[in-house]
């Protein structure tokens, strides 16, 4: 039982690894959300944008990307519990 409870607990990056992620999120997803993350070739990531979808949206977009647009899958380089931690973080404005 406890095994099942913590399965569904997110596990939170490290603090180095929330420095990588920061990092990706303002290099990476910058170059086409816009380096402020305003908006670009891909919408704006800001605080109030985050806030039009449900979490769960944007989360499985970051994973699988979206087909026939230049949004790439990152599944396989990003772990589910790393996109919820971006996520939780863009929609409270870090």
């Amino acid at each position: 039982m406890l095994s099942a409870l913590a399965a569904g607990v997110q596990a939170e990056p490290s603090a180095a690894r929330q420095g990588e992620l920061r990092h990706l999120l303002e290099q990476d997803c910058g170059s086409c959300h816009g380096l402020t993350l305003k908006g670009g070739l891909g919408p704006a990531l800001t605080q109030q944008a985050m806030q039009r979808l449900p979490e769960e949206m944007y989360v499985n977009t970051i994973l699988d990307g979206r087909p026939g647009t230049p949004m790439p899958p990152w599944r396989g380089i990003l772990t589910e519990d790393e996109v919820r931690w971006l996520v939780e973080g863009l929609r409270s404005g870090f």
